[in-house]
């Protein structure tokens, strides 16, 4: 790997830390860095000369502690997932979306939304607030599952055949969540759009921690398929003769993908553009290498989410924008930008 490629990935590293850094003092409450740096040194047991506020120490470690974490895992995983099922479908207009992971997650959350007075009462009381996680979370698995089952023929997965399921999930999936969106009352309806514009609003440390390592297994299990997703680069019969297991590489990409995106869903909405976007512009910046482009697409994912949703904090504060409309916002003009340049 290319000594700028690596160059790129400190770069972002350092980026991240200072965004996050810099997400934790901003909000309708603002707190001043040098009181967050203090409070993180004695939170990790180094002593500093400031004596910062004590509402400072409830708002930074219980309110935008979790928040930033849950940005930062969140953008990671719809960042490399992107890149990884860009490398399958060899389709740089490919994202998690497209098999259907974000269609089957808004569907069962709207469904829940829409019913759980009606159906939902017994699991509601049991579950919680995390009874429309869990369901997003199935919805997600069962939808990329019923595209991967339909694709399938003679235990072969075909990619192009993946790609026209994915599209029938999405438009099915994309009809009944109208359907369920137009038979909601008032209430329910601004549930569901907030929902399906995406926050982090109600990140708890109990879902950064409930996320952790639905999140983490496929952060650290997908660059181990970077070789073979440059084999795939090449075509797929041209990585079976490299002795490239593709039936297998493409199933296990399909499966951690879906489970870091599934969970990414379940306790933020939908939010458009990272799995897209980020991709794109970390092989802009340091080439088409695999094995540099799913970790820079994890930390870019990371660092683009934290800082969209600084920006929903504060850009029209006390009121908080969906941070969906922010990704798209931002993601649009790069997006035309590619296609003007590549075309």
């Amino acid at each position: 790997m290319a000594l700028r490629q690596k160059l790129i990935w400190i770069i972002l590293a350092a980026a991240v830390v200072l965004a996050g850094a810099a997400a934790l003092g901003l909000g309708a409450f603002s707190i001043p860095l040098g009181d967050v740096l203090a409070l993180l040194a004695q939170r990790l047991g180094w002593k500093s000369g400031i004596a910062p506020d004590a509402l400072y120490y409830d708002v930074l470690f219980v309110v935008r502690m979790p928040r930033v974490l849950l940005g930062l895992l969140v953008g990671a995983a719809l960042g490399i997932s992107g890149a990884a099922i860009q490398g399958i479908f060899r389709n740089p207009l490919a994202e998690p979306g497209l098999i259907g992971i974000s269609a089957g997650a808004s569907l069962f959350a709207v469904l829940i939304i829409a019913l759980e007075t009606l159906v939902f009462v017994g699991l509601a009381q049991w579950l919680g607030h995390y009874l429309l996680a869990i369901g997003a979370f199935i919805g997600a698995t069962a939808t990329a599952a019923a595209v991967y089952v339909l694709a399938t023929k003679n235990g072969r997965p075909n990619v192009q055949t993946m790609l026209l399921a994915g599209i029938a999930i999405n438009a099915l999936a994309g009809a009944l969540t109208g359907l369920l969106t137009y038979l909601a009352t008032e209430q329910q309806l601004r549930s569901i759009t907030f929902w399906m514009l995406g926050s982090l609003g109600g990140a708890t440390w109990e879902n950064v921690s409930a996320i952790l390592p639905f999140i983490l297994v496929p952060l650290l299990a997908l660059p181990f398929f970077s070789k073979a997703l440059n084999a795939f680069a090449l075509g797929e019969m041209q990585a079976d003769l490299l002795g490239i297991r593709t039936d297998r590489v493409k199933k296990w990409v399909i499966v951690l993908s879906t489970l870091a995106v599934g969970s990414a869903v379940a306790v933020s909405g939908v939010i458009g553009f990272v799995g897209l976007l980020v991709p794109h512009t970390v092989r802009l910046l340091g080439g088409a290498d695999h094995r540099y482009v799913l970790i820079g697409s994890a930390l870019m994912g990371a660092l683009t989410l934290t800082l969209a949703d600084a920006i929903a904090r504060v850009l029209v504060a006390p009121i908080e924008l969906p941070i969906g409309v922010i990704t798209a916002l931002l993601g649009t003009p790069v997006f035309l930008y590619i296609l003007i340049k590549d075309r």
